[in-house]
């Protein structure tokens, strides 16, 4: 069934929220992160949400009582345009292909897909392989995780603009951020949806 707006929101929050922690958020930590003036419009979305197929959850335990099901929602067909570096930057390959990922994970009319190379995001919950959709985009905000060209090469990183210059921040410790001038760097667009195969294929 088709989402809202405000209904694929919760559920990337959740998605992300899983990936990230192996568990369930609390009521409260939704209403925090996406702004909800109360609890009862979590419990409002989160059974508009389990209605859909999309949730399951014990109603009567409101703390981590939660489990994401599978998006069934329907396919489309996106661009896939080659690998992106989680790491230091690398070329993007173009190649003529095409991947079916769920319209739930798409912003808008501009969305295609890369598969990561790297682990300099895997505390964002971005691992090597994985395949990661675009909105595609020239401008981002302060905090976004975005795909950059620096100098002609790809990298997907955080994205700050302050103190005239552009940080690119690796979310792994062992990493260096990327410092460059405004000039130096394109903003091709923000990540907003993660697949991952454990049966790894090549597209």
């Amino acid at each position: 069934m088709h989402l809202t707006e405000k209904q694929k929101r919760v559920y990337r929050f959740l998605e992300n929220y899983f990936r990230k922690n192996n568990r369930p958020p609390s009521y409260e930590e939704i209403r925090r992160a996406l702004g909800f003036k109360s609890l009862n419009s979590v419990y409002k979305h989160l059974k508009q949400l389990e209605s859909k197929g999309y949730l399951k959850s014990k109603w009567g335990n409101k703390k981590r009582s939660l489990e994401l099901l599978p998006l069934k929602a329907n396919a489309v067909k996106i661009p896939f345009l080659g690998y992106v570096a989680a790491g230091t930057p690398i070329e993007p390959i173009e190649v003529p292909e095409s991947i079916d990922v769920p319209e739930s994970l798409l912003s808008g009319e501009n969305n295609f897909a890369l598969r990561v190379t790297g682990d300099s995001m895997v505390d964002e919950g971005i691992r090597d392989g994985d395949i990661l959709i675009i909105n595609k985009q020239p401008v981002a905000e302060n905090g976004q995780t975005v795909v950059a060209l620096v100098q002609g090469e790809a990298t997907v990183k955080k994205f700050y603009s302050r103190n005239g210059h552009v940080e690119l921040i690796p979310a792994n410790e062992k990493i260096p951020p990327l410092v460059c001038k405004p000039d130096e760097v394109e903003i091709v667009g923000i990540v907003i949806g993660l697949i991952r195969s454990y049966r790894q294929k090549k597209l």
